[in-house]
């Protein structure tokens, strides 16, 4: 059944690549800074309809959902999905956005997978069975690195939507990571960080607040790839709501915890 995901995730993603006057296609939400497109509510339908043929009876759980059923993640199998992850780069066409669908099986993730259009990178993940990037028609087993902190990059997410709440204490927490670390990112897309992270090429990456679509597929991206995702107090992430996230290879993520970066 996985392996007609990523099929169905590059047909979702022909819709993305076709967009045109974005801004006449924007809808604000609730929240700072938080928008919808047009394209995004297509892209979702698209991915439900043909997902549910191959999973008729699980739940939703998607960004732009009416009914996001989170209250029976722990007793169905979920699909959630991002079907723009990086809205306000897509809106910019700053090319740095993705698409992120997760299978939830109970409450444990089973199956993730990332999808970036622009340079037509997959990341995949099935639980037990590593995680892969597939460019260029290969297929490349993926690891986190094993970089001490001191020589790592890492990545952060500013919570825009929560700027009032959280925007002092998200530059004060990357304000401290950066003194400990080579440099720090910032890309817009916490589901490409958190593939970057799977991948090895970033080593640590937090954000104060992060949804369920936000970080399904690409915690288990993580957990395959030998890395660690938890919440800052060091409590397991959780997909029935919005939570802190740290994630990072064991190596550098412990060293940050230990110098209490993550408050």
């Amino acid at each position: 059944m996985y392996e007609y995901i990523p099929g169905i995730m590059r047909e979702a993603a022909k819709i993305m690549l076709s967009a045109h006057d974005i801004d006449a296609a924007i809808t604000e939400k609730t929240g700072d800074a938080n928008f919808v497109t047009k394209y995004d509510v297509a892209v979702e339908e698209f991915l439900f309809a043909e997902l549910r043929k191959l999973l008729p009876h699980a739940v939703i759980i998607g960004e732009e959902s009416d009914n996001n059923h989170t209250e029976l993640i722990r007793s169905s199998v979920a699909l959630i999905i991002d079907p723009i992850d990086g809205t306000t780069n897509f809106i910019h066409n700053y090319r740095t956005s993705c698409i992120s669908v997760g299978i939830c099986d109970h409450g444990t993730m089973a199956y993730g997978a990332i999808y970036n259009p622009y340079n037509d990178i997959l990341y995949r993940a099935e639980r037990g069975c590593g995680a892969f990037m597939e460019v260029g028609g290969k297929v490349i087993p993926i690891h986190v690195s094993d970089r001490a902190l001191a020589d790592s990059l890492t990545g952060y997410g500013t919570s825009p939507y929560y700027r009032e709440e959280l925007g002092r204490k998200t530059f004060e927490t990357a304000w401290a990571l950066f003194q400990h670390t080579r440099d720090i990112r910032r890309s817009g897309s916490a589901a490409l960080d958190l593939s970057a992270v799977a991948s090895g090429a970033i080593d640590v990456f937090f954000e104060c607040r992060l949804s369920p679509w936000d970080i399904a597929a690409g915690s288990l991206l993580i957990e395959e790839a030998g890395g660690v995702i938890m919440q800052f107090d060091g409590s397991p992430i959780t997909f029935e709501k919005p939570c802190p996230i740290a994630a990072g290879n064991p190596r550098a993520l412990k060293e940050a915890m230990d110098l209490g970066i993550f408050r």
